[in-house]
Parts: C-alpha cells; structure tokens; sequence
C-alpha cells in the first residue's frame, strides 16, 4: 500500500466511527464507495492489529471495483456490511 504525507511531510491518519478489541467501524452513508485512503489506511491498521473492518454502507450503495478487489485480498479484515440507514 501506498501511503501519502501531508505537505509538511507528516504522515496522514484515519480513525474509524467506532472501535473494539476486535472490529473497527466506519458507517459511509453514500450511493457510491471506492477503496479511498481512508479506507486503504483502517485496512492496513486492521492487518497490523489482526482485526477486521466493517463498513457499514446503504442497501443500495454501490460498491466500485477498487473496493470490491480490496473486500475479496482481505477477506479475514475486510467486511462491507449493507444496512437500512433510514
């Protein structure tokens, strides 16, 4: 994976919506989601701590190739869970 620095060269960060011992949670309530740097980084920090990361999205939500590719590499970490989010 590639990571980027902010201008200043410091590296960047993403923190998940929720968190326990053994999942992280990020909720995106968009029609359409691709595997962003956020998600690339919670990714990488669930295969260093041995956890797994749901991403809670809408039932209708489109889940783009680069997401999809990512979901089937990490099976054990990477889970994209589909919700009512009325």
């Amino acid at each position: 994976m590639k990571f980027e620095l902010t201008k200043r060269n410091i590296a960047r960060g993403a923190m998940a919506d929720g968190e326990d011992d053994r999942k992280m949670l990020l909720a995106k309530a968009v029609s359409e989601l691709r595997a962003t740097y956020q998600i690339r980084l919670l990714l990488y920090r669930a295969l260093h701590e041995n956890r797994e990361l749901v991403i809670a999205v809408p039932e209708r939500c489109f889940v783009h190739a680069s997401l999809q590719k990512l979901a089937d590499e990490h099976k054990r970490h990477l889970k994209i869970s589909r919700v009512n989010m009325k």
